[in-house]
This record gives C-alpha cells, sequence and structure tokens, in this order.
C-alpha cells in the first residue's frame, strides 16, 4: 500500500459521493421501462439538461483528467489545446447531424452503417467498435484506480478491481436511464468544483502571467516541442473518435425530439469550451507548483494540495465520476452492439425485448472481465487511449461519414473502408510500434478515405429493395 497524499476526509467524500452514485442510478433504475427502449435508450425522453450532462461526462473520462492531463502537463497548454479541440470541432460538425441520428432512431452506428453499405460492413464495424471501446473501458478502469491509490494509497491493482466492479454495477442496474442521470450529476460537480476552486488554484500559482513564464522553452511553444506530425496524431483521433462515437449518438437518440437535439448539441459545445479551458489551466499550474510530479495525477494533485477541501473534494469525485460515468457508458454501449449486432442480428433474430435486455446485462458483466484483463496488461492510459481512439475514428468513422454525406457511398467503398481503417491501426500501432513515433491514425484516416472513395466508384451501389421498416434491404438488392 503506498502513502496517501491527502487526509482520510477526502477518501470518504469520495465513498460517500460513489454511494450516492450508485444510490441515484438505483432510483432512476427503478423508473425506467424494462424494455428494448428503456434500457438502451432511457425511452428517447430524457430532459435536456440531463442529456447534455451526460453528453459532457461520457466524453470527459480518464482521457481528459488522467491522459490528457499528463499530456498537458508534459508538453504545455497550447499543445493541450491540440489535443483536446478534436472534441469541440466533432461537437460543431454533429450540431448539423444531430437531428438526422434523432430521426434515424437508431441503437447502434453499425446500425447506421448497414443501411448505406449492408450486413457484412455492419458485422466488421461492430468489430472495430468492440475493439476500441474494450480499451476505452480499460483506460478508465486504469485512471479510476489512480485517483483511489492517489486518495487513499490503496493498492492499485486492488483499486482497478474495485473500479471496475463500480462501473459494471452502474451499467447492469438500468442501462441508459441510471447511466444518464449519474453522468448529469456529476458533470454538476465538475463545474462548482473545478469553477470555484480555480480561483484558489491560480492565486496559488501567482496567476495565469507567472505560470505561463515559469513554464521551459518547449512547454511555452505551440506544438509542445513535438513535430507538427506528432501533434496532429494526438489531435486527430479525438476529432476521428467524436464525430462517430456510438456513445454520444446514442444519446441524441435519447432526445425527446430533433430539435431537442440540436440544441442539446450546441449547449455541448459551451460546456466542452469551459471543460477544457479548467483542465488547462489546472495541469499549467501544477507545472509550476509541482515541477516533477507524475502528469496523470496533476488535476487531482492541484485539488488535494490547492483547493479549500469545500472544492477540492467535489473536484476528486467529479474525476472519479467521470471515469465512472464514461467507463460504464462504453461498457453498455459495447454490449449493445454485441447483442444487437451480433447476437440478435446472427443468431436469435425473434429474440424478445426481455431476452435482450436479459442478454445485455450478462454481456455488460463480460465485457467488464475482458476489459480488466486490457488494463492490467496495458497499463499505459495515453497509450491505450490513442490506440482506441485511432481504430475507431478510422475504421467507423470515415464510413459513417461517407454514408452521411456522400451519396454515392457504396456497400463495396463502406467494407473497404472498415478493413482498411481498422487494419491500418493494428499495423502500424501493435505489429509496427509506431514508426517514427507518429500514431496510426495519421495513415489510417487517409488510407481509410481512399478505399471509400475508389472502392465505391468501382463498385457502385445497386438499387436497394425498402423493406418493411424503411431501411434498405442491401442483400435484396444485390
Amino acid at each position: 500500500m503506498n502513502e496517501a497524499l491527502a487526509g482520510p476526509s477526502y477518501a470518504i467524500a469520495i465513498v460517500v459521493y460513489l454511494l450516492i452514485m450508485v444510490a441515484v442510478g438505483c432510483y432512476f433504475g427503478k423508473k425506467a421501462r424494462d424494455d428494448k427502449d428503456g434500457f438502451l435508450l432511457a425511452g428517447r425522453e430524457l430532459p435536456r439538461i440531463v442529456l447534455v450532462g451526460t453528453l459532457l461526462a461520457t466524453w470527459f473520462g480518464g482521457g481528459t483528467v488522467v491522459g490528457g492531463a499528463d499530456f498537458v502537463y508534459k508538453t504545455g497548454p497550447w499543445a493541450g489545446i491540440f489535443f483536446f479541440i478534436g472534441a469541440p470541432l466533432g461537437a460543431l460538425v454533429l450540431m448539423g447531424l444531430a437531428p438526422k441520428i434523432r430521426e434515424l432512431a437508431k441503437y447502434t452506428v453499425p446500425e447506421i452503417l448497414e443501411q448505406t453499405y449492408g450486413p457484412h460492413t455492419r458485422l466488421l464495424a461492430s468489430i472495430c467498435v468492440l475493439l476500441a471501446y474494450t480499451g476505452i473501458v480499460s483506460y478508465n478502469f486504469t485512471g479510476a484506480a489512480y485517483i483511489v491509490n492517489i486518495v487513499t494509497g490503496f493498492d492499485q491493482s486492488y483499486s482497478v478491481i474495485i473500479a471496475a466492479a463500480i462501473m459494471v454495477l452502474l451499467a447492469v442496474t438500468a442501462g441508459m436511464n441510471s447511466v444518464a442521470w449519474t453522468d448529469a450529476l456529476s458533470a454538476a460537480l465538475i463545474f462548482f468544483g473545478m469553477g470555484f476552486g480555480l480561483y484558489f488554484a491560480a492565486s496559488s500559482a501567482g496567476g495565469y502571467a507567472a505560470t505561463y513564464a515559469a513554464l521551459s522553452p518547449s512547454q511555452a511553444s505551440v506544438s509542445g516541442g513535438l513535430t507538427w506530425t506528432q501533434l496532429a496524431g494526438y489531435s486527430l483521433p479525438l476529432f476521428f473518435l467524436y464525430m462517430g462515437d456510438q456513445n454520444q449518438l446514442q444519446r441524441y437518440a435519447c432526445a425527446k425530439t430533433p430539435a431537442e437535439a440540436r440544441k442539446s448539441a450546441q449547449m455541448l459545445f459551451c460546456g466542452m469550451c469551459v471543460v477544457i479551458f479548467l483542465v488547462l489551466s489546472y495541469c499549467m499550474f501544477a507545472v509550476k507548483l509541482m515541477p516533477n510530479i507524475n502528469g496523470n495525477t496533476a488535476v487531482m494533485r492541484m485539488a488535494i494540495n490547492y483547493v479549500p477541501f469545500i472544492f477540492g473534494a467535489p473536484i476528486l469525485c467529479a474525476c472519479v465520476a467521470f471515469l465512472v460515468t464514461t467507463g460504464d457508458s462504453f461498457i453498455l454501449s459495447a454490449s449493445t452492439n454485441i447483442m444487437i449486432d451480433i447476437v440478435q442480428k446472427y443468431f436469435k433474430p425473434d429474440m424478445t425485448d426481455k431476452e435482450l435486455v436479459r442478454g445485455t446485462r450478462i454481456t455488460i458483466v463480460c465485457v467488464g472481465i475482458f476489459s480488466y484483463v486490457m488494463a492490467v496488461f496495458f497499463p499505459s492510459v495515453l497509450k491505450m487511449q490513442m490506440y482506441s481512439y485511432s481504430i475507431y475514428g478510422a475504421g467507423v468513422t470515415i464510413p459513417l461519414l461517407g454514408a452521411f454525406l456522400w451519396k454515392k457511398a457504396s456497400p463495396g467503398g463502406g467494407m473497404a473502408s472498415v478493413v482498411t481503417g481498422g487494419a491500418a491501426i493494428l499495423a502500424w500501432d501493435l505489429f509496427l510500434n509506431r514508426p517514427m513515433g507518429l500514431n496510426g491514425i495519421i495513415i489510417a484516416v487517409p488510407l481509410a478515405t481512399v478505399a471509400l472513395v475508389v472502392f465505391s466508384l468501382l463498385f457502385p451501389k445497386k438499387a436497394g429493395v425498402i423493406d418493411s421498416t424503411g431501411n434498405i434491404d442491401m442483400e435484396a438488392a444485390e
């Protein structure tokens, strides 16, 4: 057991808040319908403020308060802006698409892809989603364990198990309904804690000007000491992941109306900018006040050492909560893919809503166990983050954007894009170990885009047959 960095009061605050999250999840879970729409999409009736809160909390997790904080701490605020900017830019793109996403009323991204590219592309995309989302879940396990270790000194290997158990419990309880409401609670907490605590953090560091002057030359530079190609390798994965992120698309499908989905997207963009500013500020102050720490812990250490308990405790609770809510969201989303895109699609098409919900709950536990194994063998949050974002961005987002924005996108092009993007990430990041220090997204996205265009033109789509649900039956068309 490591020495705790904070007193027992912080540990008690985190434990109490986690218990509150579980209680809130169970309360709203009891009110939720236990059918397909109720479990997976909260009955498509989330209030706007809750929808915005769950959109925020789902996106800002371990990749922000742990992996992202480490990046900003090492490279400086300007490089940090490039690191985080992909999500707000992606949110701007989705503002125009949010109403259409709500009208489609689909449960998964592969379902959307099937309408344009057919069932084979849907299956391949499901595999890419699972590879990416289990990685994202695993680094949220690791990130939550970091915080528990910092505050309590409890062994990190056991902390990972505790974090995983809580995330699985929240996802199993009532699906999207319990996840969304606990997400919204966590989003409110981060604004309260980090917002009011910013004054004390800035005062301790002597203000922004003095803090910036204390940065090293590389940290003060625009690129943070990285080449522009390397910097793009960190920025692009978040941009492409966000635009095709199944969690975000599922939540837009939870809106009451298409108009509500658009308004939620606008509020989300503003909220993202505020959270990014707060994280950048805390990490920059940490560079001056604590120059030789593990960057993964920068935000948490600032909350413990330089912010009063009344605001520092909510920051720590919100950091844990962001990791928990992101983790349980991705567990639920990955499990939805398995049940809808694989089990129901290929093995039991006549599955009832009750059977699907029960199967999803079982799958949630299995996904949690697999993600825990990944967290043990791949403990680096930032590396796992970049791998997960990249494989999703190249293998899923590119064909998804093609389906939304290009009328000539064909089944042949979609399948080629998914295979090319996913294979390029696996080859570049895992087998070649990132030559020249470049993240695979730099190579994979252009290749996936070229594959989509070339194969769509070589093998144009045929006229589809509209089935009873209003979708294009590509198999019948072929």
